[in-house]
This record gives C-alpha cells, structure tokens and sequence, in this order.
C-alpha cells in the first residue's frame, strides 16, 4: 500500500526499484534552504546489501504488508537458523544474516518472532532482553561507584543457576538490571556478550 515518505519506521519493508528492502534507520532532516526531506538506510532483503535514499517528506512510498509469526529457536545450520512452529512442531529454515547485530543475543529455545512478506521471511524479532552470566569483570576500583563510573565484562548465555547474572536490554549498551549478587560484585558494569566486545 502507498504511504508517505515520513511515516516511513525501522522494521517496515518496502518494495523500491522493483525490489524489497528492510528499513533500518530513518531520520528526517530540515536543511537550512529548502524542504525536509527523510533519510533511509535499508537493506536488499534478496542480496542483503545495504544502501541509502532520500524522499521528500510529501513522497510516497510502496509500503509492503507483513505477517508475523511465532516460532521458537532450535539450531543454526551453516547460514540458517532452525526454527519450529511451537504449535505443529514443524520446522522451518530462514537465513542468519535477518538477525544482524542481534546475533550475539539468540540463545537456545529462544521464542522468536517473524516477519514473513507472502511467505519469505524478511525479519526476525528477539525479546527485548536476555538474561547473561557475568563470566569475567575487572576487579573493584575502591571509591568507585556504581553512578559514577562503568566498567566492562564479559557475559555468556545463562544455561545453569551459579554466578552472577545481568538481564540485559539488548537495545542498550549496557545492563538494564543488576541481580543482588551483581551490584555487590561489580558496581557500574557496562556490559556486552562475550561474541560482541566493545569496538
């Protein structure tokens, strides 16, 4: 369906020069002389190249309708992901590369959302956070606090009860909630999965 270049958000698809793109970002921009014009970056959901355009906010653009389905996390398999329907328990495939900077996040018998455009997937969706071991953090700094300052530390999926343990918000940089053993333990973590250090 056609809808305004402005109303344009992260996660739509869109159909642009006789292909389908994933939005990723979007940001309007008033230049000094001229119209506000709106900003993409997206990504070809064929060839998975990513690339930017700009409309006029008063364009329109051919917005593609999705469906969503639930699927739950089983294995990876070469450039797949392994998915069962938790319903009729059959499995399904779609490519790792849909997951993008969410790689680092997908555990085992993780519930997972799709995006599916006429039945080809073209999005995948993660719970908005995960629950990471604390393996390894630099030692206390006396006087530091956990207002004041951040530190980094090494996280790892959580398959059993021991240690301390951060949940994480995976949108965020660093841990949406410390557990008691953790504030006392490593005050003003900054936290990232041990796939996914800091750059």
């Amino acid at each position: 369906m056609k809808q305004q270049a402005n109303l344009i958000r992260a996660g739509q698809v869109i159909e642009h020069d006789g292909r389908r793109w994933t939005v990723l970002k979007q940001q309007i921009i008033t230049p000094g002389k001229g119209g506000a014009f709106i900003q993409v970056e997206m990504r070809d959901l064929k060839s998975g190249n990513k690339t930017n355009e700009r409309w006029r906010t008063a364009d329109t653009v051919e917005r593609l309708m999705t469906e969503e389905r639930e699927y739950t996390y089983s294995y990876t398999d070469g450039d797949n992901l392994v998915l069962m329907d938790p319903e009729s328990f059959e499995q399904t495939m779609v490519p790792t590369a849909l997951l993008g900077d969410m790689a680092p996040f997908l555990q085992d018998n993780m519930a997972v959302t799709i995006d599916l455009v006429e039945g080809d997937p073209v999005g995948i969706h993660l719970p908005a956070t995960v629950i990471l071991e604390v393996v390894e953090a630099d030692p206390v700094v006396k006087g530091q606090t956990a207002a004041s300052s951040y530190k980094p530390a090494r996280l790892v999926e959580r398959r059993e009860n021991l240690g301390a343990a951060v949940r994480r918000d995976r949108r965020e940089s660093r841990g949406a909630h410390r557990g008691r053993q953790l504030r006392g333990a490593f005050p003003g973590l900054t936290a990232w999965p041990s796939a996914c250090p800091p750059t």
